[in-house]
């Protein structure tokens, strides 16, 4: 029954993301200029605890459109980079944004609990909104850990937090009550309720299926030390940032989406970036990483092999 559920996931993601690959950056503000680059480096810094240089050969797990390895490649922190997915649409518009910025990446469709690579081939795992999606996270850190040198390090950034996402609860449901004054207010009018079975409506549905968990710090840790990595580090990431993103993003879904002004999305996204120097600079680094709307988790391979009993240790300090 469980095998036969982590199959049904895994289809449901590969149809989801094909669906949604062809304007994938544009819905979230993904970019590949300066700002991209800064936002990913950011991201990995804090995972790491240090600058993300001299990182090597990257092997990117649930790569999307590109948005990590493209950027990390761009900025110099890694030499040269992999890119799974499970979906074949998203690895297209990958490679399609990689040719356009004259980047060499390959590319294969695989899923994470069978990754199609040597042992201790990489020098860096790395991911971006993946873990949740994945239905058997054991034997896919098995994986993770397999692949890796010994020594090299693995970073995971923009994972749900259980208790974030529970807090993003009251955003969303205060932008729900406000929205017909808000799509009075720019002249938007009520978006028209999709027709069953069109590739829209499939896209939206799938999107409540494919999510199949959320994180404390607790279990990130976890699930990294069974997996026999050392000097496992959780970070929390974006609070008041993360409520007035999710705010923004469930008024615009209730408005058809060409009657809303470009100067709303100019100020969303001016606004967000704003809050989240504030998230990094004063909330991040002083208040609990579970209450945060996404976790960053990074860990490195033992040098050598561990003992049983050590896992075991690993796995219960972590837990507590």
């Amino acid at each position: 029954m469980a095998s036969a559920w982590a199959e049904e996931i895994k289809e449901h993601n590969a149809r989801y993301h094909d669906l949604a690959a062809y304007d994938y950056d544009d819905k979230w503000g993904i970019s590949y200029g300066g700002l991209g680059r800064a936002q990913v480096l950011g991201k990995v810094r804090r995972a790491l605890g240090e600058e993300a240089t001299g990182l090597g050969r990257a092997l990117e797990i649930g790569a999307g459109t590109g948005y990590f390895s493209l950027n990390l490649l761009l900025a110099g922190a890694i030499d040269s980079a992999v890119a799974t997915d499970i979906s074949q649409g998203m690895l297209d518009e990958l490679s399609d944004t990689a040719r356009r910025l004259d980047l060499a990446v390959e590319t294969h469709r695989c899923d994470a609990t069978e990754l199609p690579f040597d042992d201790g081939e990489f020098d860096l795992v790395i991911g971006h909104a993946v873990l949740h999606h994945l239905p058997d996270l054991d034997a896919a850190f098995d994986q993770f850990r397999r692949v890796l040198r010994p020594g090299g390090r693995l970073v995971f950034c923009g994972e749900p937090s259980r208790h974030g996402d529970r807090l993003a609860s009251v955003p969303k449901r205060a932008a729900l009550a406000v929205a017909p004054v808000w799509r009075r207010l720019i002249g938007a009018r009520r978006r028209i309720e999709l027709a069953a079975g069109n590739d829209e409506a499939r896209e939206l549905w799938l999107e409540h299926v494919v999510d199949v968990h959320a994180f404390t710090p607790g279990e990130l840790s976890t699930v990294a030390a069974r997996a026999g990595f050392v000097d496992v580090r959780v970070h929390g990431e974006e609070l008041v940032a993360g409520w007035f993103g999710w705010l923004n993003r469930t008024l615009e879904s209730t408005a058809e989406k060409a009657d809303i002004p470009m100067l709303w999305f100019q100020w969303a996204h001016r606004g967000y970036l704003t809050l989240k120097e504030l998230d990094t600079a004063l909330l991040e680094p002083r208040l609990p990483p579970a209450i945060f709307y996404n976790l960053l988790v990074s860990a490195r391979s033992p040098a050598t092999a561990r003992s049983a009993g050590e896992a075991a240790y690993a796995v219960t300090a972590s837990a507590d």
